[in-house]
């Protein structure tokens, strides 16, 4: 006869307790942040986007069945059927003119031009129609189309592979230019670009697709969807780092340069604040201002080549507004005023932590 004893009894409690806990755990390991690309946050904004209205319509060169050359609408048209995701003809100005259609008849467009070079047969189209027909037609139509641009460098693309054109695009009233850097704003920037009533250029910078940050999509969509304020970014930058010596303005790819630059001045005993635009259009002055004034010296961060550009603008603005804060000239760090090189010459062409650096020494230092 087996008798269980009050030890037997014990050990079968822990090791069902032990099972629960464990199963506990991997609940909440699940449940837990994980790990998310900036090309999921992408996906999975469109896939909400696509969910909450049946007006939003995605098209564009391979991004149907492909899913897209960076595959950002992998999956989307086996989810959501070929007449909400689809392909088009190698076309990009037939691309952005049947958006433009669409949207006078009440859709809402969002299309992706392959590469940032590939939309450039595009522009008269964007130029000439999406951004005016608001103000040509006494606000009677609305244009809520998305053009979604992959852009910049650092996958060592060639030329028409790796252009940062956004100075064409924010020069062009009438149009909203995003240029997200992390892959919480990938999401909510996106969404919110899609749930405008006015076009917005959407620029994706290509060598931020497969980096990571750990957050809860989940959290994120449910905030969005709650309409929080903080959820909103249009006319809004962010300060990314604090500082108190220099502070370097920078957007879209160039942040992450920045940041490293910012990481690498600590070592040295300078402190650099960060800001990271988020939207080129609307342009977040006051927080501009107030990071500039708070330091006294500032350096623009771009990929774009300087000459009348982006990059140029921003310095501008701030010499008018901070004239009487400053301690020396504002700088520009940015790619040269030449066609984008070859692949092996890329690291000469791009922003890079040593020549951020260099142009914070020349920030007139010296009493």
């Amino acid at each position: 006869m087996t008798v269980t004893t009050s030890s037997d009894a014990n050990g079968n409690v822990s090791a069902a307790t032990a099972r629960a806990t464990e199963r506990a755990a991997e609940s909440a390991a699940a449940a837990a942040p994980q790990p998310v690309t900036f090309a999921k946050a992408l996906n999975t904004a469109l896939a909400d986007a696509l969910t909450a209205s049946d007006d939003v319509v995605l098209f564009g060169e391979d991004i149907g069945t492909l899913g897209g050359v960076f595959r950002i609408t992998d999956g989307l048209t086996a989810r959501f059927g070929e007449h909400r995701c689809f392909d088009t003809p190698l076309a990009e100005s037939g691309i952005a003119g049947m958006a433009a259609g669409m949207a006078m008849n009440g859709m809402r467009p969002v299309v992706e031009m392959q590469f940032d070079a590939f939309a450039y047969p595009a522009l008269e189209q964007i130029f000439s129609h999406i951004a005016k027909m608001h103000n040509r037609t006494r606000g009677a139509l609305k244009m809520p189309i998305v053009i979604r641009i992959p852009y910049a460098g650092g996958i060592g693309g060639v030329e028409h592979h790796c252009d940062s054109s956004e100075s064409y695009y924010a020069h062009t009233p009438g149009l909203k230019v995003y240029a997200p850097a992390t892959v919480a704003d990938a999401y909510r920037m996106l969404r919110e670009a899609i749930d405008s009533d006015d076009p917005v250029v959407f620029f994706e910078p290509k060598k931020l697709y497969w980096s990571k940050e750990t957050l809860d999509l989940d959290a994120l969509r449910q905030q969005y969807d709650d309409g929080a304020d903080a959820s909103r970014s249009e006319g809004r930058a962010v300060v990314a780092r604090q500082g108190t010596d220099a502070t370097l303005i920078a957007y879209g790819p160039s942040v992450s340069t920045a940041m490293a630059a910012a990481e690498a001045a600590a070592e040295e005993g300078r402190s650099l604040e960060v800001v990271d635009l988020r939207t080129i259009v609307p342009l977040d002055d006051q927080t501009i201002t107030e990071a500039v004034c708070k330091t006294g010296r500032a350096v623009v961060v771009a990929e774009t080549p300087g000459f009348a550009s982006v990059a140029s603008e921003l310095v501008a603005r701030i010499q008018e507004r901070c004239f009487h804060s400053l301690a020396a000239p504002v700088l520009r760090v940015t790619g040269f005023d030449v066609p984008f090189p070859a692949p092996k010459l890329e690291e000469y062409f791009l922003p890079s932590v040593d020549r951020i650096l260099d142009a914070v020494d020349d920030l007139q230092w010296e009493a």
